[in-house]
C-alpha cells in the first residue's frame, strides 16, 4: 500500500491518497479494511475509491462525495491501470467547497500517480 497522507487542505478539509494492486472486489474489500484499521482513516468523512479489476471491469465508491469515483475511475482508465485500488481520503473540515472538491480529488490521484509504484 502506497499513501501520501498530506496532499493538500482547503478551507479546513484535508485530503489523502493511497492505492495498490488488488485481485477481484474481495481485494478491494481487503485493501479499505487495512487502509480504515489506521484510526485516522476510519474516522475520515470520505473514503472515495475507484478500480478496474482485469474479471469484472469497472467498480468504483464515492462514500458520500459524490461523484468523487466516477473521477478517480476515469483516471484509472486515461492510465490503463488494472487491478489496481485508488482511494481518495477527505476530511470535511466544516465549509462546503463545491465544484473544487472534484479538482482536489484530480489532484490527489494524480499524486498518486507520480509515485509511479503502480508501475511494474
Amino acid at each position: 500500500m502506497k499513501q501520501i497522507d498530506d496532499v493538500l487542505r482547503d478551507r479546513g478539509s484535508r485530503y489523502a491518497v493511497s492505492g495498490g494492486p488488488v485481485t477481484g472486489r474481495a481485494g478491494i474489500d481487503a485493501f479499505l479494511a487495512t487502509l480504515k484499521s489506521q484510526k485516522k482513516f476510519a474516522r475520515a468523512t470520505h473514503n472515495s475509491w475507484a478500480a478496474v479489476l482485469s474479471g469484472e471491469g469497472p467498480v468504483k465508491n464515492d462514500d458520500g462525495e459524490t461523484g468523487a469515483g466516477a473521477v478517480i475511475l476515469r483516471m484509472l482508465e486515461r492510465e490503463g491501470l488494472t487491478d489496481h485500488v485508488v482511494v481518495v481520503t477527505r476530511w470535511y473540515g466544516g465549509v462546503h467547497l463545491g465544484g473544487d472538491r472534484f479538482a482536489h480529488v484530480v489532484t490527489a490521484v494524480r499524486a498518486y500517480l507520480a509515485l509511479g509504484g503502480h508501475r511494474g
